[in-house]
């Protein structure tokens, strides 16, 4: 029995399974395993461990904290680091060997500054918006970025080591943008090799896990597998591809009582009772990533069967509602999981909530202790 009110399993052997899977997909292309948001909640440090272990070549983060907390922790595989701000700490992420993504010249110069204080050649993934409209140069204003990424270079200030770019709608197959942004990727790549910036080891990346699994004519020199590493879709509508969920996120009742009927149930007392019946108190709540619209949508596995949330999900706690079978405080429950033992899984709970899995995995709160298995 866990010692504690909750917790997230998170299976090892599934993402060494998942790896494999992803590097098959790959057909040999070196992965760079995004670890960005916590590993995507799964824990940034323990996870990326496991992650390296099984293959994994390169991590991305979004954040330079991020990238900077993974050096902290002995983790020595090259990094990329690649939402940045003005200001930054990126004397310390030289000094650390963190890759940095630029994506404007301002940037670019900040970045090359630091380089000359610390007397560290700045390695740039230099980013191009190929039609995403979110990170990433404008293709108008690529040419520039390159040009003084080529100067910087020359003075020794920066060393471009890779060019980069983002899909819109990898996860969408068919979508006539897919075939778009190919095409503006390999026009930014072109400029840039005009240019003197894309030499033989320079790396071009654009695939995430959806690509990986449905583009191989987008696989370049690298990959950048995310959600497929933890077991969850790209894209639901084809299937698993054989992944295996990691996480499992269980908890114990904390109180079992009987309620007579007629009886409201939480905040608004939205849940009445239809007859006398057991009610259980589960110990998690929106603060721990429990979205409160779960309410009535989401099932939950207790007592051997799936049970609907009663009433609304509050900040610690939500309940459910067994009825006449038997229930006791201590009690497992298992919000999701693989779905081996009956229980959702976290793609249900996605399609339930209207959302991605992405999104359920990411909020669950740091108050539920992440348990490692299957090392």
């Amino acid at each position: 029995m866990t010692t504690t009110p909750a917790q997230a399993r998170i299976d090892l052997a599934a993402i060494r399974h998942n790896v494999g899977i992803l590097r098959e997909r790959a057909g040999g292309t070196p992965l760079m395993g995004a670890v960005k948001a916590d590993a995507y909640g799964h824990g940034l440090v323990p996870t990326s461990e496991a992650l390296v272990a099984a293959g994994v070549s390169r991590l991305g983060t979004a954040y330079l904290r991020e990238g900077l907390a993974l050096r902290a922790a002995g983790i020595t595989v090259p990094v990329l680091s690649w939402i940045l701000t003005p200001g930054e700490p990126f004397d310390e992420a030289l000094r650390q060997d963190v890759e940095l993504s630029a994506s404007d010249v301002r940037l670019l110069e900040e970045i090359a500054a630091a380089a000359r204080a610390t007397g560290i050649t700045a390695k740039v993934h230099l980013e191009a918006d190929t039609g995403m409209s979110r990170g990433g140069s404008p293709l108008a204003a690529w040419p520039a970025l390159v040009a003084k990424a080529v100067e910087l270079q020359a003075e020794g200030a920066v060393e471009v080591v890779g060019l980069w770019s983002h899909f819109a709608s990898a996860d969408i197959p068919g979508d006539p943008s897919i075939r778009m942004q190919l095409d503006q990727f390999e026009i930014a790549l072109k400029q840039a090799e005009q240019a003197g910036a894309a030499g033989s080891h320079v790396m071009r990346h654009i695939a995430n896990s959806a690509a990986i699994m449905t583009l191989p004519e987008a696989r370049y020199d690298l990959v950048r597998p995310g959600i497929a590493m933890y077991g969850l879709s790209p894209i639901p509508e084809m299937g698993d591809f054989g992944l295996r969920q990691v996480m499992t996120l269980t908890a114990r009742i904390a109180l079992a009582k009987r309620v007579p009927e007629n009886s409201g149930v939480s905040y608004g007392l939205l849940y009445v009772t239809d007859r006398e019946t057991t009610l259980g108190l589960v110990p998690l709540g929106y603060a721990d990533g429990i979205l409160r619209h779960a309410t009535g949508r989401v099932e939950v596995l207790a007592g051997g069967r799936r049970r609907a949330i009663a009433g609304r999900v509050c900040m610690d706690q939500f309940m459910i509602d067994v009825g006449d079978d038997p229930l006791a405080a201590g009690d497992e429950v298992i919000l999701f999981g693989p779905g081996k033992d009956g229980e959702s899984t976290l793609q249900e709970w996605a399609d339930n909530l209207g959302t991605i899995t992405h999104e359920i995995v990411t909020r669950l709160g740091a108050r539920v202790p992440r348990v490692y298995e299957g090392a």
